[in-house]
């Protein structure tokens, strides 16, 4: 026996309507809207706040942005010791001898760093093929620029201060990493760099006498 005609027409139209919600519920999440979502438990997506440079009547000048009390320097920023946190001279020179006491406490915290932030791009010896270097190059996507070898002479000739100058910020496709690593740990690192650069190319003055013949 087959089904009435009226009963199909009622099941299509029901099957429509059983549709409608997850149509609107799409479309309310698709479009944009002129005012924010309903908030059933408020939390700090609704909290009160001021932009820059809006007015404000809490204060007497009606600035809601306060100056900085006079003095104020940002958390752990060392203030008039360019040479140490800029690696540069008052003049605008960068500096050629570590502003920081150089010793194998300094190296191994160098080498801790280095092989974190600089190994994956430059390599664990400095040669630029880092496994993120390797990577790009076996995609082949035609926008990855080779980061430099720390061993080439241009980079090897470069005071200490530039190449501290060029980890905190950055360098052509090398961003900065100023903000990642504290001024005593880039100094760590630069230190480390010219231990890399030294053990690739040190002349033979700077082997021990006995050791010499053996180098030969």
């Amino acid at each position: 026996m087959s089904m009435p005609r009226w009963i199909k027409f009622a099941l299509a139209a029901l099957v429509a309507f059983s549709l409608v919600p997850l149509v609107v519920a799409y479309r309310y999440r698709q479009v944009k809207k002129p005012r924010p979502r309903l908030h059933l438990v408020f939390d700090m997506d609704a909290q009160a706040k001021l932009r820059s440079q809006q007015e404000s009547a809490l204060f007497a000048d009606g600035r809601a942005m306060r100056p900085a009390i006079e003095g104020t320097v940002p958390r752990e920023r060392i203030v008039g010791r360019p040479e140490l946190t800029e690696g540069r001279r008052p003049d605008g020179s960068f500096v050629e001898s570590f502003p920081v006491p150089v010793d194998l406490e300094l190296l191994a915290r160098g080498r801790d760093r280095f092989n974190i932030y600089c190994a994956p791009c430059h390599g664990w010896d400095g040669y630029g093929q880092g496994p993120v270097a390797r990577r790009a190059d076996e995609l082949q996507e035609g926008t990855w620029v080779p980061p430099s070898s720390l061993h080439d002479k241009p980079v090897r000739e470069r005071p200490v201060g530039q190449i501290y100058n060029t980890i905190r910020n950055g360098i052509r496709n090398m961003p900065a990493y100023g903000p990642q690593i504290p001024v005593h740990d880039r100094w760590a690192i630069v230190a480390y760099v010219r231990a890399l650069q030294r053990s690739q190319n040190a002349p033979l003055e700077d082997v021990p006498e006995p050791q010499r013949s053996s180098l030969r």
